[in-house]
């Protein structure tokens, strides 16, 4: 049975790496995996706080570069894309021998999972992490993605905005797609990004968003207990 687990780059590194989180992370992978052989978990890294940082020091330091957008926006992409692959690799490397190939990079090239984990990251520009995750669960056949960020749940609009916004316990596909809209640009902050939203509802996958950092509510979520979150989909 395989899981694919979508981490937040502001839950691996909010400012910079947190050592107690992630070794709290790694010994709820090892008790996760040593309740059953047959489970399998993919580790889809993203850039979250870090990337946007990186991205935030280009566009203040990049002077003329500016006023070429699409070569700005493509810039901005690879940097993100190096956030997620720098965090993801820190992650392979404390799953130690559950973790025996190199960070994923490109998911649609993947053809073997060697071990109880396999972690990946973004690939290139144009396609976000959300949608690598999709595409591996797609490759490896489970059945659901846990997207965990900084947030506990889908709200109906973004409760920063808007004071009426309800958090959602579960929401189909083409309800969640109106809300997130049909194009994706770097460094967005929806709760799952609609290329991949688009891809997860043909394939009838399910994912769920979750608070990344709430590590007893994750262990609750991954052994089939009541949890705190929103599931999306299937329709």
């Amino acid at each position: 049975m395989t899981t694919v687990l979508s981490l937040g780059g502001s839950i691996v590194a909010p400012e910079g790496p947190d050592p107690a989180f992630l070794a709290a992370f790694r010994a709820l992978v090892e008790r996760h995996l040593a309740a059953d052989p047959s489970r399998r978990l993919v580790l889809v890294v993203r850039g979250g706080g870090p990337a946007r940082l990186w991205q935030k020091a280009f566009r203040e330091a990049a002077g003329a570069l500016l006023d070429r957008p699409e070569e700005a926006a493509t810039a901005q992409d690879w940097i993100g894309v190096m956030a997620t692959r720098l965090n993801a690799e820190l992650v392979r490397a404390l799953m130690g021998s559950l973790a025996p190939q190199p960070v994923v990079t490109d998911p649609t090239a993947v053809e073997l999972f060697m071990g109880r984990v396999l972690v990946a990251a973004g690939w290139k520009p144009g396609w976000s992490t959300d949608y690598d995750a999709v595409l591996l669960a797609e490759r490896f056949g489970a059945e659901e993605v846990v997207n965990l960020s900084n947030i506990e749940k889908v709200y109906t609009a973004d409760p920063r905005k808007d004071p009426s916004a309800r958090p959602l316990d579960t929401i189909s596909w083409a309800e969640f797609r109106k809300l997130v809209g049909e194009e994706w640009t770097p460094g967005a902050n929806a709760p799952f990004d609609p290329i991949a939203s688009r891809r997860a509802a043909e394939i009838k996958l399910r994912v769920v968003c979750a608070a990344g950092r709430d590590l007893g509510n994750l262990e609750a979520l991954l052994e089939g207990r009541p949890f705190v979150g929103t599931t999306i989909g299937p329709d």
